[in-house]
C-alpha cells in the first residue's frame, strides 16, 4: 500500500480520491471489530452507537470475520505512530502501544465521524447516516513532538479528555514530585545552611546571598548529591529531577564560578559543569536543568546524555513570532540543538500578571510551535495559565491540537471550534479574534508581555472605540443564541476578557466613553454603568467557577472588594484632585514619571503598570498644593504589594501639612500593617489614612518609607526595593 504522511484535518483529500467507498448503517452493521483490547474496542463502539447508531461485535480473531475492523498493536516500530488503512472490506487501525492505537482511534472518529472534544463540558458527536472512507490507502502519522504538554487544568484533572486531544495531563511527566523547577532552594535550604555556611551560596558585590548556589563549592556539590538520592529513593517510579537555578538572576560571581562562566562564554557554563557531575552519580535516571534567563545562552561544554535542558522563551515579544522578534532566543536554540538532542521547551502563552485580560497571540502560537519542531524539539511545554483565562477551552484546544501536527490550518481550527462551541455565537467570536488581532498588527511595534496589563495598550488594541466594538460584538453573540442554553453560558464566559478590560478602562478614568464618574452639583457620582459591570463580572466568574486574577494567588473576590474600595474612594469629594505634585523623590520608569499620577482621578490596579507611580531603592517625599488654604478632616493614600516583583509596602507612611510649605507640623507615622516576611501576601493593596479634624491647610506633604532593598531571605536579596504610590485622597 502506498503510505502518506498528511494532517489529519484535511480530509478534502481523501474525500476526493476516485477510490473510495461509501458505508451506510446496514453495510457497516455487517463489521466486526477484531482486537485483544476490549477497552479500545468499547470506546470505538460507544461513538458508533451514538452517531450511526450501531455497536459491532467484538472478537478476538478472524474467524468467519468477512469485514472488520482491525485495531492492531505494531510493536516492532519503536517510534511513536499511527496509521490507518481502508480496502474494500476491512479498515485497520494501528499504533505501536495501547496509548498510540487510542489516539488512532480518536483520529479515525475526528476525521470520518465528525466527532468532536472541544472541552471537558462539551464533546459533538453528528448522528450521521453513513461515512466514506478511501480504498487503497494507508495514512501514516509519526508525531514530531514526542511529550506535548499545554499547562491547563482541562487536561490535568481530566486524564481521558487529554487523551483525546493527545496531550499529557501532567505538567512534569515522571518528575520527582517536589522537584520539577526551580529547586536549588529545596536541596539546600537558606534556613538551615545559610547561616553557619554563607560559602554555599552565591557571591553577589562581596555579600553571600542565597539567591542561588555556589557551583564550585565541593561541598555543596556532596549535599546535592545526597539530596538528589533521597529524593529519589522517596520517589522510586519517578525518573526525572530538576537541579536548576531558583527563579532569579542573582547567580554566583566568586572567582571560580567566574572563570568558568568566562571560559565556556556563558553563566550556563558553570551550570553545566555542576548538573553534570549530578549527572554521572544517576546514569539510570535523567536530571533536568534550566537554559532560562542568565543561562538561556549554550555553553562550549556538552550536556551529559541523561542531561534534559529546558530552554525558556521567557522574554520574547508574544504580539509577533520569536523567528522575527526574539532572535537571540532562536540563535540560542540553534546552539543548544547542537549541544544536545534532548531539549524540552518551555514556552508560554497568556498575561500571568492577568490571566482574563485580552492577549491577542493567536498569530505566534504555530509559528512559534514550528520553530522549536524545525530544531528537533521532542518535549514542548506550552505553560498556558492553568486556571481559566481569556478564551480558555479555544486556547487549550488549539494548543493541544498544534503540538499534535504543527501543520494545521489555526483559522480552520478557530472555525470549526467557535462553530461548535459557542453555536450561533460562533460567529461573532471568530470575529472578534480577527479584529483584535488585526488592531494589535495595526499598532507594531507593540511589546506584547507576559506580565503586562490591559492599560498599557489603552491607546492601542484596548483603545476606548476598541472596546466598545469588541463588546458590542459579544452582545450580538449572546443575543444569536438562547438564554437557557450552554452556549448562553460560554458566551457569558468568553466575554469577561473585555468585561475586565472594560473594568480596567472605567478605572483609569481617562476617556469619555468610560467614565468613572460624573460630578453633579459638586456631588461625586460613579457611574452605574460601572457598578453593572463589575456586579455581572463578579456573577459570571462566580457561576463559573473562575476564582483567579493571577498566578501571584489574587483571586477575583480579591479584585471585586478592592474595585469597590477604590469605588468608596473615587466617590469622595477629592480636595486634591488635580492639583499640582511635587517631588523630592524622583520616581522610576512607571507612570511615565509623572508626578500628577498621584492626583490624576484614576485609580491604580492591581499591576504596577496601571496607574502607579513607583519609586525603585528610595522614598515617596511628595507635596501637594490645594491652591488656597481649605479645611480637611482626612488624609488617605494607596500602596500597592508585588511581593515576587521586589515591590513591597512602605515601612511607614507620615503626612505634614502647612500653610507656607516652609513650616510644617507632622502627624504620627502609620506603620505598615502587614510587616513582610516570606508568607506575605503577594498581591495586594493597602491604605494609609490620617484622621485630620478641621484643619485649615494649603499644603500636604506625604512622605513613604522604603525598606530600599529585598531581604536577604527573597529571591531579590540586595536588590533595590520598590514602593508604588496612588492617589492622594483629601477630604
Amino acid at each position: 500500500m502506498k503510505q502518506l504522511i498528511i494532517s489529519f484535518l484535511i480530509i478534502t483529500t481523501l474525500s476526493c480520491s476516485k477510490k473510495q467507498i461509501n458505508l451506510d448503517h446496514k453495510s457497516l452493521s455487517e463489521y466486526t471489530i477484531v482486537t485483544d483490547n476490549r477497552a479500545i474496542a468499547d470506546t470505538l463502539n460507544v461513538y458508533l452507537k451514538k452517531s450511526l447508531g450501531i455497536e459491532l461485535p467484538i472478537k478476538n480473531d478472524f474467524k468467519e470475520n468477512n469485514k472488520y475492523i482491525h485495531l492492531k498493536y505494531n510493536s516492532d516500530i519503536i517510534n511513536d505512530f499511527i496509521s490507518l488503512s481502508f480496502s474494500n472490506y476491512a479498515i485497520t487501525i494501528q499504533g505501536n502501544n495501547s496509548k498510540m492505537l487510542n489516539y488512532g482511534v480518536y483520529e479515525f472518529l475526528e476525521m470520518y465521524l465528525g466527532v468532536r472534544w472541544y472541552s471537558t463540558d462539551l464533546t459533538l458527536v453528528p448522528e450521521i447516516s453513513s461515512i466514506t472512507i478511501p480504498l487503497e490507502k494507508e495514512i501514516v502519522y509519526k508525531p514530531s513532538v514526542t511529550t506535548r504538554t499545554v499547562h491547563s487544568r482541562l487536561f490535568y484533572d481530566d486524564s481521558s479528555f487529554a487523551d483525546k486531544l493527545k496531550v499529557s495531563n501532567e505538567a512534569f511527566p515522571n518528575y520527582v514530585p517536589n522537584a520539577r523547577v526551580h529547586t536549588f532552594h529545596r536541596f539546600i535550604p537558606y534556613n538551615k545552611f545559610h547561616d553557619d555556611h554563607p560559602e554555599y551560596y552565591a557571591l553577589r558585590n562581596g555579600k553571600r546571598l542565597a539567591t542561588q548556589l555556589c557551583l564550585t563549592n565541593e561541598k555543596v556539590l556532596g549535599i546535592v548529591k545526597d539530596s538528589v538520592a533521597s529524593f529519589f529513593k522517596k520517589n522510586d517510579l519517578s525518573s526525572v529531577i530538576s537541579v536548576s537555578q531558583d527563579d532569579n538572576t542573582q547567580y554566583c560571581m566568586c572567582d571560580a564560578c567566574s572563570e568558568i562562566d568566562k571560559k565556556e562564554g556563558s553563566p550556563a557554563g558553570s551550570m553545566i559543569y555542576f548538573v553534570n557531575k549530578i549527572a554521572k552519580s544517576f546514569p539510570e535516571k535523567t536530571i533536568s536543568t534550566l537554559a532560562y534567563q542568565y543561562t538561556r545562552k549554550p555553553p562550549i561544554t556538552k550536556p551529559e546524555s541523561n542531561v534534559l535542558i529546558t530552554l525558556c522563551s521567557i522574554e520574547c515579544d508574544r504580539s509577533i513570532p520569536i523567528s522575527e522578534g526574539c532572535i537571540d532566543f532562536q540563535n540560542d536554540l540553534k546552539g543548544w540543538s547542537k549541544l544536545t538532542e534532548n531539549i524540552r521547551i518551555w514556552d508560554y502563552t497568556t498575561q500571568f500578571t492577568n490571566f482574563l485580560a485580552p492577549f491577542p497571540n493567536w498569530a505566534t502560537i504555530k509559528p512559534n510551535i514550528n520553530l522549536f519542531v524545525e530544531n528537533n524539539a521532542k518535549w514542548i511545554f506550552e505553560q498556558h495559565s492553568n486556571n481559566p483565562s481569556e478564551l480558555f477551552e479555544l486556547r487549550s484546544y488549539l494548543m493541544a491540537k498544534l503540538l499534535w501536527n504543527s501543520d494545521l490550518d489555526v483559522n480552520m481550527i478557530i472555525k470549526d471550534f467557535t462553530d461548535g462551541y459557542y453555536g450561533l455565537g460562533g460567529v461573532f467570536i471568530a470575529k472578534y479574534i480577527d479584529e483584535i488581532q488585526f488592531q494589535l498588527n495595526e499598532a507594531k511595534p507593540f511589546f506584547l508581555f507576559l506580565y503586562g496589563d490591559p492599560s498599557q495598550a489603552f491607546d492601542s488594541y484596548l483603545s476606548p472605540k476598541n472596546l466598545t466594538y469588541y463588546d458590542d460584538l459579544f452582545v450580538q453573540a449572546l443575543a444569536s443564541v438562547s438564554k437557557q442554553s450552554d452556549y448562553y453560558i460560554r458566551i457569558e464566559r468568553a466575554r469577561l476578557s473585555i468585561d475586565y478590560a472594560i473594568l480596567e478602562a472605567y478605572r483609569k478614568n481617562f476617556s469619555t466613553q468610560y467614565p468613572l464618574k460624573f460630578i453633579d452639583n459638586e456631588v461625586t457620582i460613579i457611574n452605574p454603568s460601572v457598578i453593572d459591570r463589575l456586579n455581572n463580572f463578579y456573577r459570571v466568574t462566580s457561576k463559573n467557577d473562575i476564582v483567579l486574577m493571577n498566578e501571584m494567588g489574587f483571586t477575583v473576590e480579591e479584585y471585586v472588594i478592592n474595585y469597590r474600595n477604590a469605588l468608596k474612594l473615587a466617590s469622595k469629594n477629592n480636595l486634591a484632585s488635580y492639583k499640582k505634585v511635587s517631588l523630592s523623590t524622583n520616581p522610576k520608569k512607571y507612570a511615565n514619571e509623572d508626578s500628577q499620577v498621584l492626583t490624576d482621578g484614576a485609580l491604580g490596579g492591581n499591576s504596577f503598570y496601571s496607574n502607579w507611580l513607583g519609586f525603585e531603592g528610595n522614598d515617596l517625599d511628595a507635596v501637594i498644593d490645594l491652591d488656597s488654604i481649605q479645611v480637611i478632616n482626612n488624609l488617605s493614600i494607596n500602596f500597592l504589594q508585588v511581593t515576587n516583583h521586589i515591590v513591597f509596602y512602605p515601612l511607614h507612611v507620615q503626612f505634614e501639612i502647612s500653610n507656607d510649605s516652609v513650616s510644617w507640623r507632622s502627624f504620627p507615622v502609620i506603620l505598615n500593617k502587614s510587616i513582610l516576611n516570606p508568607k506575605s501576601k503577594v498581591n495586594d493593596i493597602q491604605t494609609f489614612s490620617q484622621v485630620v479634624n478641621n484643619e485649615k491647610v494649603r499644603y500636604i506633604r506625604v512622605k513613604g518609607e522604603n525598606i530600599k532593598k529585598a531581604p536577604l531571605w527573597h529571591h531579590g536579596a540586595d536588590l533595590p526595593s520598590w514602593i508604588f504610590a496612588d492617589e492622594l485622597i483629601v477630604e
